[in-house]
């Protein structure tokens, strides 16, 4: 069996190849740098490699909703992401292509629809992602992640799975914050913007180290944006402290996913964005938060995503609106006194998120391409 998986989201689409049988020859279809224009890799590129899995790069134009001197040359690439997205099709010929959401996947859903291959959608967020909206009427079924999506999808086709949550936040690596910091019984902070990173957390953060470092052992993942050159500057930064507070600070451009699960296991909390695969992963990590939600994100998602971790008493939200380096070193203390409450919330919240949502996938995909 051969099947093509479409990046857009880097942690559910390897939780269903790890739950792949043995026998699936697998073609990973993504973008292969952080930005358009830039040049610095992606972690979807680099953890692909490291995995040996064939990877085709693809680019093409963004459908944008509101009109912007960006919005007559982006469509002008439309057509190149198409005839790419062909070329790939017919080379590899899968029985079965997989979306993870995300406008590259759009070129590849459409050329597998001429050419009558089968394409299952996997939902990530509470109620729908653009390109899945754009691409469920050619989808064969669409998997989602939470039952607030049933609405937005036909339901005939629509069937709820849940989220996939790799295999290493259930698992211990050997990353262990024990080789820094002079004083372990200081509690962890986890910092991360994502996959690509977040320039505003990373500014937010910047401004507070030297004070956070007193009281707090600090994973910092940046990401690796050549445009703001974050990791560099705060590599710097780090190299200016004295060196009792050198040792507290661990900066990374990206975290290794084999090692996500038990940064989460150490850390006290997390201060994030609000991607929803990382407020899925914090509640079956039963890890507080603070969120600062991308203010821009679709349809206000990641504001949508935070309430509802808010809303089971496992995070505390801050706009980007109201964000200051002043507010977030208080709710840092605040979060940290009251780190009991936030983890006795936690304890009956597991079960909000389900361990088997890959292989359910893996039994839509199944159907699928034996027509049932």
């Amino acid at each position: 069996m051969k099947i093509i998986i479409v990046g857009g989201h880097l942690s559910p689409a390897l939780s269903v190849i790890d739950s792949l049988p043995k026998d699936w020859e697998v073609l990973f279809v993504s973008g292969k740098y952080v930005f358009e224009g830039e040049k610095s890799l992606s972690l979807e590129y680099k953890t692909i490699n490291d995995l040996k899995i064939p990877f085709e790069e693809i680019s093409t134009g963004r459908l944008q909703r509101k009109f912007s001197k960006n919005t007559i040359p982006s469509l002008f690439k439309l057509p190149s992401g198409f005839f790419k997205a062909l070329r790939i099709l017919k080379k590899f010929q899968p029985d079965i292509v997989l979306g993870f959401g995300g406008y590259l996947q759009i070129p590849i859903v459409f050329a597998s629809f001429f050419l009558r291959i089968p394409v299952v959608l996997h939902e990530q967020t509470l109620e729908s992602g653009f390109a899945n909206k754009i691409c469920s009427p050619m989808a064969k079924k669409i998997c989602i992640s939470w039952e607030s999506s049933f609405k937005s999808f036909p339901k005939e086709k629509t069937v709820f799975t849940g989220n996939p949550i790799r295999k290493e936040i259930f698992k211990t690596s050997s990353l262990e914050f024990k080789t820094v910091g002079h004083s372990l019984s200081m509690p962890i902070i986890y910092i991360t913007g994502g996959s690509s990173g977040s320039h505003f957390l990373n500014s937010l953060i910047e401004n507070l180290i030297p004070n956070l470092l007193v009281n707090f052992n600090v994973i910092h993942q940046t990401g690796d944006s050549l445009e703001y050159d974050d990791f560099n500057r705060l590599k710097k930064l780090r190299e200016t402290l004295p060196k009792d507070l050198k040792e507290n600070y661990l900066i990374y451009k990206f975290i290794n996913p084999s090692d996500v699960g038990s940064i989460l296991r150490q850390a006290e909390f997390v201060i994030s964005r609000a991607g929803i695969n990382t407020v899925t992963e914090l509640i079956y990590a039963k890890k507080p938060a603070i969120l600062i939600p991308l203010p821009f994100s679709q349809n206000n998602e990641q504001i949508k995503n935070a309430r509802f971790l808010e809303k089971l008493g496992l995070a505390f939200v801050i706009l980007q609106r109201q964000a200051t380096s002043e507010l977030l070193f208080s709710k840092i203390k605040s979060m940290h006194e009251n780190i009991n409450q936030y983890n006795k919330n936690s304890q009956n919240r597991k079960d909000v998120v389900r361990k088997d949502a890959a292989s359910k996938i893996v039994v839509v995909l199944e159907q699928c391409v034996s027509g049932n």
